[in-house]
């Protein structure tokens, strides 16, 4: 099942299910979840959201709505060198401190940073941003984890970890720099609930980068040449650390563009994932 935010040219924001090429809507009014972040709260949640499913009311196309960031207030969270693509890449970025991202692989303790607040995030068909300092940015393309308040794993979607490749090499203190900015993240289409995702270690991730309608950069890479376990991930994210309105957390990137491409303004990025689908953004610069 998966669950969206979206909009029509009529109506304000709603929740509602995705199927085929078919948006239903959940009826929320008069009931105790304003939000869909509160549905994934729920213990029972696939028997909550087929109770909401409001079975009478309209179905719309997926081509006449606007598909929305599935966030609310939740935090974002990112993990680092958890594929041994880039950890090779992170090493050929920066000269200065190469074995920092080679021992943060080999360790038991994870790279965890924080990525973005909902209003820097994005969603389907949104902008997503270059620094207006940066020379060499590109897009991350990554599995997202939609974990609930108490760490619970109830859904995954689809993740774009923009990120300043010549910020974060020039030193890795400025890692947040690098990555935390107006439209540095974007998610969607959709949140996949986990009892609805295929067999993990089956799953792919496709990146493609357009440029003037022509295909400049493409890469695939599947979930089994992940380093580390999203138990790993999450147990280390809830160290000392508590999520009331839960959190997203981007697992890291397999797929890492040539070390000459750099993203520019009028781009456009599309990365699918098995199982959710794909998230389209177009590129702006500062």
């Amino acid at each position: 099942m998966k669950l969206v935010k979206f909009r029509t040219a009529e109506n304000e924001p709603m929740i509602g299910v995705w199927e085929e090429d078919e948006v239903r809507r959940l009826a929320l009014d008069g009931r105790q979840y304003r939000s869909l972040a509160e549905i994934l709260e729920d213990e029972d949640l696939l028997s909550t959201v087929n109770f909401l499913l409001d079975r009478n009311s309209k179905t719309y196309s997926i081509d006449e709505v606007q598909l929305l960031a599935p966030i609310d207030q939740q935090e974002v969270w990112a993990a680092g060198v958890t594929y041994r693509r880039s950890q090779v890449a992170r090493m050929e970025e920066s000269e200065v401190s190469a074995d920092v991202y080679d021992r943060v692989y080999e360790a038991d303790r994870p790279e965890l940073f924080f990525k973005a607040q909902p209003h820097r995030v994005v969603g389907p068909e949104g902008t997503i941003r270059i620094r207006q300092d940066s020379e060499w940015s590109v897009p991350e393309p990554e599995l997202a984890l939609v974990l609930n308040s108490r760490l619970q794993l109830v859904g995954y979607t689809v993740g774009n970890d923009v990120s300043a490749r010549d910020i974060e090499g020039d030193n890795p203190l400025y890692l947040p720099q690098a990555k935390v900015y107006d439209q540095c993240c974007s998610l969607g289409p959709c949140i996949t609930l986990a009892d609805s995702m295929p067999d993990l270690e089956e799953v792919t991730i496709q990146l493609e980068i357009f440029r003037n309608g022509e295909l400049a950069v493409e890469g695939t890479t599947s979930l089994d040449q992940m380093a580390r376990t999203f138990a790993d991930l999450i147990h280390y994210l809830g160290r000392d650390s508590s999520f009331p309105c839960g959190a997203f957390l981007l697992t890291g990137t397999g797929i890492v563009p040539p070390s000459d491409f750099t993203l520019l303004s009028k781009d456009e990025v599309a990365i699918t994932i098995d199982g959710i689908g794909t998230l389209f953004n177009s590129v702006v610069q500062g």
